[in-house]
């Protein structure tokens, strides 16, 4: 069985273009699948059925989510009770599940999709969080001592409110594709996706102060990868350290409340719509396949529009 999990995560890797995490998470439950199948005694994906499928989705559905043995340890604290499995979660596995078999298929490794009939859980729709104008400003000031590193969070800063970047998007991108000149960027987004999108004035100020005075202090030649952004040692960010940086710059900002990665990308499309942009372009902006994944925000605007009537209406 796990031949053919290799294959497909070849498959996502290489004609997909799915993102790391994607794979990983897609790979890990497929996996955590054959381990459940081998304790039915199914040691063949030509053995499986469909009663099988639902059999494990209804094992991880009531089962409690077992403890991350990866993460660190706390001593003197006793392990909290691990909580069932989300709605997302099992959206999520079904998803593998699903997208597993139609390969399999696809590529002719299995006779019959027996995925095809799963149902995906209804998901509540979470609305965005956006920063508000005036934490953004204070977020956007630049801070004393200027230094290369604090250059470089400047720069990222600025770029992700900017452009509207992913983490990833932001990590990845590297010195061929600035065209600062012109005031764009070229982005590789989810799906080896490539898109266009503009530059803002001030990003583009904030870049070329960090490549004048940062970045070439922290590249070390010979070694450091072409990534815009650099740590300290010159090596491209992993995401947990970007992010690290990112949540140390709103605490300096005075910014208490939690901030989530994605939080200065709905920003930047929130602020949008709110200033009157067209969601078509929101959306190509975003880099979303469907315009339905951009329509979210117009439920963040129409929050706005609702407290503006109220707070200005005569009879608000």
């Amino acid at each position: 069985m796990q031949a053919l999990i290799e294959e497909f995560g070849q498959y996502l890797r290489h004609e997909r273009g799915q993102s790391e995490h994607t794979q990983k998470a897609y790979s890990a439950i497929l996996n955590r699948f054959a381990d459940w199948a081998d304790g039915q005694q199914l040691t063949r994906w030509n053995d499986v059925e469909l009663t099988h499928l639902l059999g494990y989705l209804s094992h991880r559905r009531d089962s409690p989510m077992p403890a991350d043995n990866d993460a660190p340890k706390k001593r003197g604290r006793p392990r909290s009770e691990p909580a069932k499995l989300s709605t997302e979660s099992l959206y999520l596995e079904i998803a593998a599940l699903k997208a597993f078999y139609r390969f399999c298929v696809q590529e002719q490794f299995l006779p019959t999709n027996i995925a095809e009939t799963l149902t995906l859980p209804r998901r509540w729709k979470r609305l965005p969080k956006a920063l508000t104008d005036a934490e953004i400003e204070r977020l956007l000031r630049p801070i004393e001592p200027v230094t290369p590193s604090t250059l470089c969070d400047h720069a990222m800063l600025e770029l992700c409110y900017a452009s509207g970047l992913r983490l990833a998007e932001l990590r990845g991108l590297r010195l061929e594709q600035l065209r600062l000149d012109a005031g764009f960027i070229q982005v590789i987004g989810k799906g080896n996706k490539e898109r266009i999108v503009p530059v803002g004035r001030r990003a583009v100020e904030a870049i070329e102060r960090y490549e004048r005075s940062g970045r070439n202090k922290l590249a070390k030649p010979g070694k450091s990868p072409s990534n815009l952004f650099l740590t300290s040692r010159g090596t491209a960010f992993a995401a947990g350290t970007m992010w690290g940086r990112i949540k140390k710059r709103c605490a300096l900002a005075g910014i208490e409340r939690n901030i989530t990665p994605h939080m200065l990308r709905h920003s930047f499309a929130t602020h949008l719509l709110e200033h009157g942009a067209d969601l078509r372009v929101i959306q190509e902006l975003l880099g979303h396949s469907s315009i339905a994944t951009t329509e979210v925000y117009t439920h963040v605007a129409g929050k706005r529009l609702k407290a503006v009537h109220q707070q200005y209406h005569p009879r608000g």
